[in-house]
C-alpha cells in the first residue's frame, strides 16, 4: 500500500514538472524572435556609439540609422522591418535613393518594427513576431549624436555637436541602456 501511494504521488509530480516544462518552453519559442531581434539593435546601438544615431524612414519603413566615418568617407546602417523581416542594410551615406527597403539583409522573421525617441539620448523599440508576440525595449546613446527624421547634415556629422530635435527631453522614463 506504502509502495502504491509513493508511486503515485511521484508520477503525479513529474507530470506536474512535465507540464511546466512545456510551458517554459512554449513560452521561450514564442517570444524568441520579438526579444532576439531587441537584443540584435541594442548591440548594433551600442557598438555604434560613438557615432551618430538617428531615427528616420527608409523607404516607408520606420528605420534607426547609424552613421560612421571611415577614412574620409561616412557609411550608414540602416534597421528597419520589411517584407516580414528585420533588415539591415549597410551601404555609404548619400546612396540610400539607389536601395529599396528589400535590398537589406534578412536578420530574423518579424511582423512588425516601431522605434521612436523617447527623450534626450534614449530610443525606444517595439518589435512584434509572426505570432503576435511584442517585446519593448529603450536604449541610452552615450557618447555618440541622436538624431531625429534623418536630419544629418555635413556641419553635424561631427560627434558631440548635435542633440535630440523635435521629441521631449525628459529623460525620466527610465530604461536600460
Amino acid at each position: 500500500m506504502i509502495f502504491f501511494a509513493f508511486t503515485l504521488s511521484a508520477l503525479i509530480v513529474i507530470l506536474f514538472a512535465a507540464q511546466v516544462y512545456q510551458r517554459t518552453v512554449a513560452d521561450a519559442a514564442m517570444n524568441y524572435n520579438a526579444n532576439t531581434s531587441l537584443s540584435y539593435i541594442r548591440e548594433k546601438i551600442h557598438q555604434h556609439d560613438n557615432g551618430r544615431i538617428g531615427v528616420t524612414t527608409f523607404d516607408g519603413s520606420k528605420a534607426v540609422v547609424m552613421k560612421e566615418k571611415f577614412g574620409d568617407e561616412w557609411y550608414a546602417t540602416y534597421i528597419y522591418a520589411a517584407n516580414g523581416a528585420l533588415r539591415e542594410l549597410f551601404i555609404k551615406d548619400g546612396m540610400e535613393a539607389n536601395f529599396t527597403a528589400s535590398s537589406g539583409q534578412a536578420i530574423l522573421e518579424i511582423a512588425d518594427f516601431n522605434v521612436e525617441v523617447a527623450g534626450d539620448r534614449l530610443l525606444s523599440f517595439s518589435c512584434t513576431d509572426k505570432d503576435g508576440q511584442t517585446a519593448t525595449a529603450r536604449v541610452g546613446v552615450y557618447a555618440g549624436d541622436l538624431v531625429v527624421d534623418n536630419s544629418f547634415t555635413e556641419s553635424s556629422k561631427t560627434p558631440g555637436t548635435a542633440a535630440a530635435t523635435g521629441q521631449s527631453t525628459d529623460t525620466s522614463t527610465g530604461g536600460t541602456p
